[in-house]
């Protein structure tokens, strides 16, 4: 009976576990110093080599061109009322366009949902993926070409952009829901529909609307640089300022943009509030 007994286990000793940390720091040691190498490599590629120096010349140069932007242009400031208001418009019809597209793309994304796992999942990941991996002015340059100048290429790249985000974040948050409501109402008898509507969405509507309007606050940013791609907005006055060489209008369009910014805060702020 005693060859049928398994043998104690061995208690490291006080050389096992010193020679134990020693390997954890040489190894610490070893990934930390590979780190430390590639920031430095990285440093000297992508900025000491890569960098004009004769051309950006001394400090003196470098503080004198930076002191051009002191300066506001307040002549500018009243054609800057209409591009503001045209820059959080396409903020909002851009989210609200992608919230819309978000739906199929949700329902579809949430694995314990989706109507036909083999396609309609994996295609909504790709979805997600695709709008999440181009940048929104590569998006608006893209309907720049297709619909021409103007605000409609901003809301149309802001609602493909705002996919991969909304989407992405209310799909798992239905994968992560009580199931419990689910098979309850299913039991009753409720079809896809009533579940949707009774038992998934009063779950996770309250983190849907906080992503959303957190989605919406990053699009105020967005939109304010869209237009120096030609979609529109305050993008596309900065972008004329820079080409007219007027320096404190470009001052001037910046506070414009970071007033902007400070409003769809306050107001993400409050909305938040409401819905949390």
């Amino acid at each position: 009976m005693s060859d049928t007994l398994a043998s104690p286990v061995k208690k490291p000793t006080v050389d096992d576990i010193i020679n134990s940390r020693r390997q954890n720091r040489a190894a610490k040691g070893a990934f930390y110093t590979l780190l430390l190498i590639m920031v430095v490599w990285s440093i000297k590629v992508t900025i000491i080599e890569d960098t004009d120096w004769e051309r950006i010349g001394s400090l003196g140069k470098v503080i004198a061109a930076a002191n051009r932007f002191i300066g506001i242009d307040f002549s500018l400031f009243p054609s800057l009322i209409g591009p503001t208001l045209e820059t959080l418009m396409i903020a909002c019809l851009g989210t609200l366009v992608g919230v819309i597209l978000c739906i199929p793309a949700a329902w579809f994304g949430a694995h314990n949902i989706t109507p036909y796992k083999p396609i309609t999942y994996p295609l909504a990941r790709l979805m997600m993926t695709l709008s999440r991996s181009i940048h929104e002015i590569v998006w608006a340059l893209f309907f720049v070409a297709a619909v021409g100048l103007g605000a409609l290429a901003g809301v149309m790249a802001l609602a493909v952009r705002s996919i991969g985000f909304i989407a992405k974040m209310s799909a798992e948050a239905i994968e992560d829901i009580d199931p419990g409501p689910v098979d309850a109402i299913r039991a009753a008898g409720g079809n896809d529909f009533q579940v949707m509507i009774y038992a998934i969405l009063p779950q996770v509507l309250p983190q849907v609307l906080s992503v959303i309007i957190f989605e919406w606050d990053i699009n105020i940013r967005r939109s304010a640089i869209l237009g120096m791609v030609g979609a529109g907005g305050l993008g596309l006055v900065f972008f004329r300022q820079m080409n007219t060489f007027n320096y404190h209008g470009v001052t001037s369009v910046i506070i414009a943009i970071l007033l902007l910014i400070l409003l769809g805060e306050v107001l993400s702020y409050f909305a938040r509030k409401a819905v949390i």
